[in-house]
């Protein structure tokens, strides 16, 4: 029996297969799609991503254009590589093209919808981003949480300070990472991440990791038809990897909410899991459904998955370019000399960030060139809409390449270089309003959390540069930028570096 099932995959499955994709060919071909690569039966373009996904795109919409149609096995994708085809699927259609891909992965990890990461766009979806805002990234929850930001800050330069007096090397990818960590922990979780008993601290990161890689399309996803992405997902081991490392990060957030029903808590505030824990047990809340346990932990996860990793990420690409370009570092330290001085035995406070406008400039200058998620999270269309003239049909994956846009010649003169000055006198911002630039996305599925990761990115930097000089361990190499990640991209290499204090 077994040989014979085996023997019908093998002959009639793939025949079948090919019948259906020959009927939609047949069906796209009516429509004036946007050019793309050559697709092969079943498979369609997926031969052709191989290396840093973002790169592979890229280098394919040089040859086929900035809107870019391609297909995923059997799932149809159009890529965005220009910032006018971005304005228009981001901003003229934004209503149209808001939701999400219900994929096995997003399933999975957003409990069925119930974050605001990968929720399908709805009314359920629209008041539970609201209400997140209001509980944790809202403007003024951000400034409330100055404190943490500065103590966190303050405990890193005290470690460094170590190293530096021993004349002894940093990895600052790890230490950066660390205070991303620590700032999320306290201001998300109410508790001290290294204090933390239900994690080990060395395994954070590779826990983050292993979600990001596993929040990628499964073979099901991409050959729905007759099982057969889902039989080789089996063989494969897919299913089992994606189900594990959604049950350890499960399994975290099941602690973290625990300890905040035993009231077990380094804050001496509500946080925002108090919050929704009352408004779960009370149903007191002015949302229309019913909101759950799943709900929350959906919440959170996004907090900690999104949050953590693209501040870290930010921090060691400005510091890698930095210590590249040591003009621009000389520069960004004399400004900090010249407008706070010197403070002896003094916390650097995030009032100080008002009068540094080059710091500010070298933050955007980094999101440019090494936006932290190079890919935007997918959207799906919901109708049928035109972007630079081409026909995008409903349930259409919309994917907008925001390291390709950063790095357009058209809008950003030699975009290879890294140059802070480019911004002065410069509309263009990262706050979803200028095209030329996404690196938090545009309209209504942006980044909720820009303001909280700014805050961590310029606070961090600032007391890097004003407290050490800095520079590599082997002065004779030139520093090693190669890329590495899934959803967030990171630099391969880890960033070590010499601290020397300045005063």
């Amino acid at each position: 029996m077994t040989i014979v099932l085996s023997y019908f995959l093998l002959i009639f499955v793939p025949i079948f297969l090919y019948l259906i994709l020959t009927k939609k060919n047949i069906k796209e071909s009516k429509q004036n799609l946007p050019p793309g690569p050559r697709k092969l039966p079943i498979i369609g373009n997926l031969h052709q991503l191989q290396g840093l996904v973002h790169r592979c795109l890229h280098d394919l919409s040089k040859k086929h254009g900035p809107v870019m149609h391609f297909r995923l096995g059997f799932v149809p994708m159009v890529v965005i590589s220009s910032s006018e085809a971005a304005e228009e699927a981001l901003k003229t259609h934004d209503l149209e093209c808001c939701t999400r891909p219900i994929t096995v992965a997003s399933k999975v990890f957003s409990r069925n919808g119930k974050d605001i990461g990968f929720g399908v766009y709805g009314d359920e979806w629209r008041e539970l981003r609201k209400l997140s805002v209001r509980e944790f990234f809202s403007v003024k929850k951000v400034q409330s949480f100055r404190y943490v930001r500065e103590e966190e800050s303050d405990l890193m330069v005290k470690k460094l300070r170590e190293s530096a007096l021993k004349h002894s090397p940093v990895d600052l990818s790890k230490t950066l990472f660390f205070l991303a960590a620590s700032i999320i922990f306290r201001t998300a979780f109410g508790q001290s991440f290294l204090e933390n008993k239900h994690i080990d601290k060395e395994t954070i990161k590779e826990l983050m990791f292993e979600a990001h890689k596993n929040m990628s399309f499964t073979l099901s996803d991409i050959f729905p038809i007759a099982g057969l992405g889902w039989f080789i997902e089996l063989v494969s081991g897919q299913h089992k990897r994606l189900h594990n490392v959604f049950t350890e990060v499960d399994t975290f957030l099941n602690h973290i909410t625990d300890d905040h029903r035993l009231q077990i808590s380094t804050q001496d505030r509500a946080d925002i899991i108090d919050s929704l824990l009352d408004m779960v047990h009370k149903q007191e809340h002015d949302v229309s459904f019913k909101l759950t346990i799943d709900h929350l932990k959906g919440i959170i996860q996004n907090i900690y998955l999104a949050g953590v990793d693209t501040s870290a990420v930010t921090m060691i690409w400005a510091m890698a370019e930095l210590v590249r370009n040591p003009r621009v570092m000389k520069k960004a330290q004399d400004e900090i000399q010249t407008c706070i001085g010197f403070k002896q035995e003094e916390r650097i406070v995030e009032e100080d960030l008002c009068k540094l406008q080059y710091l500010k400039l070298v933050v955007k200058e980094t999101l440019r060139l090494h936006p932290p998620a190079p890919l935007l999270l997918p959207r799906e269309t919901m109708s049928h809409i035109k972007i630079q003239g081409y026909d995008i049909p409903p349930k259409t994956l919309l994917l907008v390449n925001a390291w390709s846009i950063g790095g357009d010649p058209k809008n950003w003169q030699n975009p290879e270089e890294f140059n802070p000055e480019r911004f002065m006198d410069c509309s263009v911002d990262y706050k979803g309003q200028s095209f030329e630039m996404l690196p938090f996305g545009s309209g209504r599925r942006i980044c909720p959390g820009i303001a909280s990761g700014i805050a961590t990115v310029e606070l961090g930097l600032l007391n890097l540069l004003y407290f050490f000089n800095w520079r590599m361990t082997d002065e004779k190499n030139d520093m090693d930028m190669e890329e590495a990640g899934d959803v967030t991209v990171d630099k391969k290499v880890p960033l070590n570096l010499l601290p020397i204090l300045r005063h």
